[in-house]
């Protein structure tokens, strides 16, 4: 690597490397030109003893500048001095960078640790793209904005989404914010440490912790692409974090049938709110003594889920007799389902 595309990257790295802090205060003093500490504090979701640091990151950076008055104002650099010295070298910069590209082989199976901030957003980005069905998310009221528009975009097309906002008490006001816009489903939870997440269809998650998220120092994303652990996420997500949160709003609306799932909880679920109507279930999965993979198809005779939703299981009467069906890494019942579609009058297709 040359000593100029060195240095570009040194100083495009040292503009462009913000924590959420960082972001969300820079973005408030944009708009307003001029703020205080306390002014930053009450516009954005930054805790007050934080603020003098990130504000002080941003003036290390160029992108604002401290006034020592009292109290101290925070006034924003125009963006063109900030960032005009950076755009010549940077189209420069990403022509050099592409020429060196050497595209990576993909597996389509693949557990991966990583400690950038920006990749683990990428992923969390690409989890709810490509979800086709069902999503669960564990977001952060920041995180929430951010994707917005792509969630709302996923509730429009039918997919299923559970979101979990954390804190709660950072999360948005429901009579101020349409939850709904953006997920079947809305709670939320207390506790700083609970992590941030994405489950698409079962297959493509991501889990970080939310300091991953504020910067880069020493913490960590786990991405699973369609790999077989990536269940524990999912089932995290499903025993310990949903079910010691408080709900913030729920869609009454019946969606149709058939309904396609990754997750067993959330069919029995559905299938027990209408107890007193015939369900029939096409499930994909695998037997759990051979390993063998299965289709069972039939008539839903039987459901069962208890309290802590640690197990769950439905009973499809098939034509060889009754199959009990799991969920993913099921060890009580006779079928782990991994592709589930439930639907009326008969068995639906896949």
């Amino acid at each position: 690597m040359t000593d100029d595309l060195r240095d570009t990257l040194d100083r495009v790295g040292d503009r462009f490397n913000l924590g959420e802090y960082e972001i969300d205060a820079y973005l408030a003093v944009l708009e307003h030109g001029e703020l205080t500490a306390s002014d930053i504090a009450d516009r954005t979701d930054i805790p007050q003893p934080r603020v003098y640091d990130t504000v002080r990151s941003l003036s290390d950076r160029g992108l604002v500048e401290l006034r020592e008055s009292r109290p101290m104002k925070i006034v924003a650099v125009d963006p063109e001095d900030a960032f005009g010295e950076l755009r010549s070298s940077f189209t420069e910069m990403v022509d050099e960078l592409e020429a060196r590209y050497t595209a990576p082989t993909r597996e389509t199976e693949a557990v991966s640790l990583v400690k950038s901030r920006s990749t683990i957003l990428r992923y969390l980005e690409e989890v709810i793209a490509n979800a086709e069905y069902e999503l669960a998310l564990s977001l952060t009221p920041g995180l929430l904005r951010r994707f917005r528009d792509e969630l709302a975009a996923k509730v429009a097309a039918g997919v299923s989404v559970e979101l979990l906002v954390t804190p709660a008490s950072n999360a948005p006001d429901p009579t101020e914010f349409d939850y709904l816009e953006v997920a079947t489903i809305a709670r939320a939870r207390r506790g700083i440490t609970t992590p941030v997440l994405a489950v698409g269809d079962g297959e493509y998650s991501v889990y970080a912790t939310q300091d991953a998220l504020r910067d880069d120092r020493e913490r960590y994303g786990v991405i699973f692409n369609r790999s077989a652990l990536g269940f524990l996420v999912s089932g995290f997500f499903g025993t310990v974090l949903w079910t010691t949160a408080e709900t913030l709003a729920a869609d009454g609306e019946e969606r149709p049938f058939p309904r396609r799932y990754a997750s067993i909880r959330r069919a029995v679920k559905d299938v027990r709110e209408f107890d007193d109507e015939e369900f029939y279930a096409t499930v994909e999965g695998r037997d759990i003594e051979t390993g063998e993979e299965v289709t069972v198809r039939g008539k839903v005779v039987d459901v069962a889920i208890v309290e802590t939703e640690e197990v769950a299981s439905l009973v499809v009467e098939t034509e060889s007799g009754r199959v009990e069906i799991g969920g993913r890494v099921a060890a009580l019942e006779d079928v782990e389902g991994q592709e589930i579609v439930i639907g009326r009058g008969e068995p639906p297709a896949l």
